[in-house]
């Protein structure tokens, strides 16, 4: 594992099909985003983590992978990546790619072999099985919302292959041997041309019970979750310590390991754990209810996100070695800002630097999401054909099939689509906002959002943008530098249910109100250090936060 100096690194997430088109083709590209390394230079970032770029059909929007080692034309070269990686090192900016091991694309030609001839040793590298009285294995139901995980083999009778996610994603099988070595020789040969770290995707899927049995289903087309057999089971620690010896100890690494139970943790990033992070989603994702369908959301309380975020931090914080990934958004998460501020008034710059506050000051590194520093929204489709997302799609059908009216269908994929965070980044006011040079984007515009933009961002003093600049210089080169990073996290209770306060190390803590309401306390403050308000209400015997009112202060002792 590399040395801890990682836990300085301030992170940022780009969607590189909607980050910047440099050649007005209607997708953002590799030069796109060599164009604006000086902006994230500027914002303070000091590690950018790219979502898929290679070789792809795009099924999946690149998570669905047809070639390791080579680059989707749509986002140029190796040639243009190398320019990408060296100018990004010239700027003291490390690189982080998407590691997709789970599955493949069903156009990989590993796949195509292993369809072309039952014999060939490529037919062991995927999970193929015969069915079962004319159905499939089993009833597991992908994780895509609708449909068996089971598909059909063209032309073979009863056979068929197991997709975690879509039918366009055959799963990997990663009980051969054989397969894990390909799958090794193409990781370090990434991090021979110069990767700094890997996010792996999925990864807690890489086990599946072998069994293969079929469990009680849970809708009304006689299916059942997939993730009670295929996520987070016996057996996966042996492939991830492998994965560790092999590769992933040469660089940083952070794991998306959902279904992750708190306990497991010490074995997943302690001290000896298998990735340097990994991202927790038990509080991003508090308005979804636990074990349900994707539609069913529920209410929360400030004081719940609060235990919730508390429970994340101290896990971590009582492991060895352990260290958080927070994060808010990413290119799986509709926008905080429309999440997590109920009240719309507030959706807004006040309501998108309290949210800034509450993560960023965490223990643990800050993950940023392309246009998370503007402070941007969730979009209002009118159409379902006016997304992008395969996830969405089957979720529309998904909700119609268990009863739920096109237009409700609708609203619960406006909610929690994944496109949401997926639009064109928002650079200025010009044509496409200043996306490109004005050819139509491969997925539509988020018009309903205020045309905030990264130009006008950077030009006020005041802005989201740079709120998320003094957040990082704070956490990089100030006085407070070691409680920020690495001081230990403290909730504080003894505030109103309406407030979410943490202490950091001995004398910093952090205080946001999460209502529309303003809320009297007293907290014993000895220095105001960042405020999301112009100023703040207090005096010696009480102090008033307005609605949802962050700040950032030096108690006083």
């Amino acid at each position: 594992m590399p040395s801890n100096s990682f836990k300085t690194e301030i992170f940022y997430q780009i969607y590189p099909a909607s980050f910047k088109d440099s050649n007005n083709d209607g997708f953002g590209d590799i030069q796109g985003i060599i164009s604006k390394l000086p902006y994230l230079k500027k914002l303070g970032v000091t590690f950018i983590w790219i979502s898929p770029i290679y070789k792809s059909p795009m099924f999946d929007n690149g998570y669905d992978i047809s070639d390791y080692q080579a680059v989707n034309k749509r986002y140029g070269s190796l040639a243009d990546l190398k320019e990408l990686f060296t100018q990004a090192h010239e700027l003291g900016l490390k690189i982080m790619m998407d590691l997709v091991v789970n599955h493949t694309s069903s156009q990989h030609p590993w796949f195509q072999a292993a369809l072309r001839d039952k014999t060939s040793k490529y037919r062991n590298y995927y999970i193929f099985r015969c069915g079962t009285n004319g159905n499939p294995p089993n009833n597991w139901r992908s994780n895509f919302g609708a449909g068996s995980a089971w598909e059909p083999v063209t032309g073979e009778d009863d056979t068929y292959y197991l997709h975690v996610f879509s039918k366009e994603q055959p799963d990997l099988n990663w009980e051969n041997p054989e397969l894990r070595e390909e799958i090794y020789s193409m990781i370090n040969w990434w991090i021979d041309f110069g990767v700094d770290g890997f996010r792996v995707d999925a990864i807690t899927f890489l086990k599946k019970d072998q069994d293969f049995a079929s469990i009680s289903p849970d809708g009304n087309d006689g299916l059942a979750k997939i993730k009670r057999k295929s996520e987070n089971r016996p057996g996966l620690e042996i492939f991830l310590r492998e994965l560790k010896e092999r590769c992933l100890s040469r660089v940083i690494s952070v794991g998306e390991t959902s279904g992750l139970r708190y306990n497991q943790f010490a074995e997943f990033v302690g001290q000896d754990g298998f990735f340097s992070m990994a991202f927790d989603f038990h509080y991003v994702d508090i308005d979804v209810e636990s074990g349900s369908e994707w539609y069913r959301q529920t209410s929360w309380t400030p004081q719940q996100l609060g235990a919730s975020i508390a429970k994340s931090q101290t896990t971590l914080q009582e492991v060895a070695g352990g260290w958080n990934a927070n994060f808010l958004e990413n290119h799986d998460q509709p926008r905080s800002l429309s999440k997590f501020i109920k009240d719309e008034a507030y959706q807004n710059e006040i309501g998108a630097k309290a949210l800034a506050l509450l993560y960023f000051g965490l223990r643990g590194c800050p993950f940023i999401y392309q246009g998370q520093e503007l402070g941007l929204k969730n979009f209002k489709r009118t159409e379902i054909t006016d997304f992008n997302d395969i996830s969405s799609f089957d979720n529309y059908r998904r909700a119609q099939e268990e009863g739920f009216t096109p237009a409700e269908a609708l609203n619960f994929v406006n909610k929690r689509s994944r496109d949401n965070g997926r639009v064109p980044f928002q650079w200025n006011n010009t044509t496409n906002f200043g996306f490109n040079a004005g050819h139509e984007p491969y997925i539509k515009l988020n018009n309903t959002c205020p045309s905030t933009t990264a130009s006008e961002e950077l030009a006020n003093s005041n802005s989201v943008f740079n709120f998320y600049r003094k957040l990082i210089e704070l956490r990089k080169n100030s006085p407070y530098q070691t409680d920020l990073v690495y001081g230990d996290f403290q909730l504080l209770t003894d505030v109103d249910t309406n407030v979410i306060a943490y202490q950091r190390g001995k004398k910093l803590a952090i205080y946001i109100n999460f209502s529309n309401k303003p809320v009297e306390a007293q907290l014993p403050i000895a220095k105001v250090i960042l405020n999301n308000y112009p100023e703040l209400d207090n005096t010696d015997q009480n102090t008033i936060l307005q609605p949802y009112q962050a700040i950032l202060v030096e108690r006083s002792l």
